[in-house]
């Protein structure tokens, strides 16, 4: 089992101290997506987790900084539309190589608040959509993003040479 601290879609945060006492009392619960935002709260989990426990970052924004403290990975959104760039990043980051994944890092700082501003999928629907990649449809109560969020994802993939 795979806690989920995602207060932006919950509501609630999970404390570090409700995280930790989980995974040391429950064996089948093995990482947590953290999503907090915290990352005081992130760095106290990964400092006192047990073994056998893994922090899964939750929020693209945050993958890079979270993995220099000790996150094993991501779960991701922005992977939907860069999978080989933002695993790299991922990768690059795990094997020690700061610099070369600080570099991809900054290359999608804009994007990763783009994703979320007008809501999730809407975001990332959006982007692959100005990469021509499927059509930008989305089932009620799901709106599709702004126009104006629309043309800053365009703006910024035609500024970083990505098919538009």
């Amino acid at each position: 089992m795979v806690l989920y601290n995602v207060p932006g879609r919950t509501g609630v945060n999970m404390t570090a101290e409700t995280t930790l006492r989980l995974a040391r009392d429950f064996k089948n619960i093995i990482a947590i997506k953290e999503a907090s935002g915290n990352i005081t709260q992130m760095d106290d989990i990964i400092k006192n987790k047990p073994a056998n426990f893994d922090v899964i970052s939750g929020d693209d924004g945050i993958t890079f900084p979270l993995i220099t403290l000790g996150a094993v990975g991501v779960i991701s959104v922005i992977g939907n539309a860069f999978p080989r760039e933002f695993s790299r990043m991922t990768r690059l980051a795990l094997q020690g190589d700061f610099a070369n994944a600080l570099t991809i890092h900054h290359k999608f700082t804009e994007l990763f608040s783009l994703l979320f501003v007008d809501g999730n999928p809407a975001g990332v629907k959006a982007m692959l959509n100005v990469m021509g990649l499927i059509e930008n449809k989305l089932r009620l109560p799901l709106v599709p993003t702004r126009i104006t969020t629309f043309e800053k994802m365009r703006a910024i993939l035609d500024e970083l040479k990505i098919k538009c």
